[in-house]
């Protein structure tokens, strides 16, 4: 025990200078918004290391086999062909119908079963048919048809794929990975199939927990500490002018510091759209790291819930140097007295742009539901942005109503690296004559298309209710219509 308590405390003595500098390094390039590039190397190396070379050739070779064993001992059903070891990944990825080691979905479908019957049936092709007729005797102008079993076909034929894939309840779960990346939380536990795996993944292990996860840990406190210490400071200076830019440099700052902590690897495309004056910058939402990812490159004014615990030293502090929007409990429900301070705020020119997530919730970063409308009937500009996470290096995912923020911080530190690309998309404007739904769905769909995401018209809010109950009649009324031939 002497001996090992010996070796600890010469390798902290040679070690603590190093690291030191390292954690200086790091904050000091982070406070002025530059990179060694650094950590793109790390990136580039982790995927031909793991994606290329590792997670191919030890990974799913031999999970492929193990599933084929499993089977065999259970079934005599017909074996897939094992993957060659010198088959490129684009090959695996174009075979599989995945994007970047991404599961996508099972079913290409015609959406029939959204919340709004009158817009999705019209695809239908059952009702073209119910619409054409098929009685030759039909008295010209009438719209009655008979009823053939064969009308509804296509709600069975949907209902079959919601059984077989929900798209609902799985937004709310972690991407499913076609190819392993060692950690053991995004996929199922194979790390034990083979002593190379086990090997493997112990070498991993190490170097997350125990190098990765205590330097992040001490940059994430290091970029806390600047943040609260920064904003007391400058709450102090009674000029308002000299108080905002101030707090606009402090708050770039800090979130710059607190994403090294998860050895973030954003990048951003179409800067010259970036949100340059006061409005609403709108995007579609992933995690809590998507404010401090965009707030990279910009300033923004945020608008919340306002929260206890750290959550709520965080809003504190941001709220003493520049203007944020924090709602009470009770005040979050009144729609009137949230577009009233939201009115307020883009009403001043200096003030920053708002940030926010119309969706209301998390979603798993493979699509994008329905955007609340309330944003989009104060007015102003929007500032469309895509974000789209490469699940590969680590799950940015956060599911709520599985983990805390505390054990949501531990799985972003110990995994690889989160590695995202960011899309700034053209200012869009309300049209003289589009409700406040249809701008929002428009702003959804561009949205939507340009991060290569499911657009959906679920609302996001089924993650912890059911289903409206209007909803349910909208499309009850619609299958009545169908069999009476109307």
């Amino acid at each position: 025990m002497a001996l090992i308590m010996s070796f600890v405390s010469v390798a902290i003595s040679i070690l603590y200078t190093p690291f030191l500098l390292l954690i200086l390094c790091i904050i000091f390039l982070a406070s002025i918004g530059k990179s060694l590039g650094v950590r793109r190397l790390y990136v580039n190396i982790l995927l031909k290391l793991f994606e290329v070379n590792l997670a191919i050739k030890y990974g799913r070779q031999h999970i492929e086999v193990a599933k084929k064993e499993a089977r065999s001992d259970s079934s005599d059903e017909e074996e897939e062909p094992p993957v060659p070891d010198d088959k490129p990944p684009s090959a695996i990825i174009k075979e599989n119908g995945s994007i970047n080691g991404t599961k996508m979905t099972v079913i290409e479908r015609q959406e029939i079963l959204g919340p709004s019957p009158e817009l999705n049936y019209k695809r239908s092709s059952s009702q073209e048919r119910v619409q054409n007729g098929h009685r030759t005797d039909q008295p010209k102008g009438e719209n009655k048809v008979d009823f053939h079993l064969s009308h509804c076909l296509d709600l069975v034929k949907a209902g079959m794929e919601s059984i077989i894939e929900d798209q609902v309840t799985s937004v709310f779960e972690a991407e499913e990975l076609r190819s392993w990346n060692l950690l053991t939380r995004t996929n199922r536990q194979y790390e034990f199939l083979t002593w190379r795996l086990t090997i493997i993944w112990a070498m991993g292990f190490v170097v997350r927990y125990f190098f990765l996860l205590p330097l992040r840990i001490m940059i994430f406190f290091i970029g806390v500490i600047v943040m609260v210490l920064s904003t007391w400071l400058l709450s102090m200076i009674p000029f308002d002018g000299l108080r905002g830019k101030l707090g606009r440099i402090s708050y770039m700052t800090s979130f710059r510091i607190l994403v090294r902590s998860i050895s973030l690897v954003a990048t951003f495309h179409d800067e010259e759209y970036a949100p340059k004056g006061n409005g609403f910058c709108c995007a579609n939402h992933t995690s809590v790291i998507d404010v401090a990812i965009l707030s990279n490159k910009t300033c923004f004014s945020l608008i919340g819930q306002r929260h206890g615990g750290f959550l709520g030293l965080l809003q504190r502090a941001l709220a003493r140097a520049s203007p944020h929007i924090w709602f009470e409990r009770s005040e979050v429900k009144d729609r009137h007295a949230v577009a009233r301070r939201l009115k307020e705020h883009i009403s001043v020119a200096d003030n920053p742009p708002i940030l926010i997530f119309p969706e209301g919730t998390c979603i798993n970063n493979t699509s994008v539901m329905q955007f609340k409308k309330g944003s989009f009937e104060v007015g102003g500009t929007i500032y469309p942005v895509a974000i789209k996470y490469d699940p590969r290096f680590g799950e940015a995912f956060w599911n709520s109503s599985r983990y805390g923020m505390l054990h949501y911080l531990l799985n972003m530190m110990t995994s690889w690296a989160i590695v995202c690309d960011v899309w700034y998309l053209p200012a869009m404007t309300r049209h003289h004559h589009e409700s406040a739904p249809d701008f929002a769905n428009r702003v959804k769909a561009v949205i939507a298309r340009r991060g290569g995401l499911v657009d959906l018209q679920w609302d996001g809010q089924l993650k912890r209710m059911k289903a409206k109950k209007e909803w349910r009649e909208l499309q009850q009324e619609e299958i009545s219509k169908r069999l009476k031939g109307e």
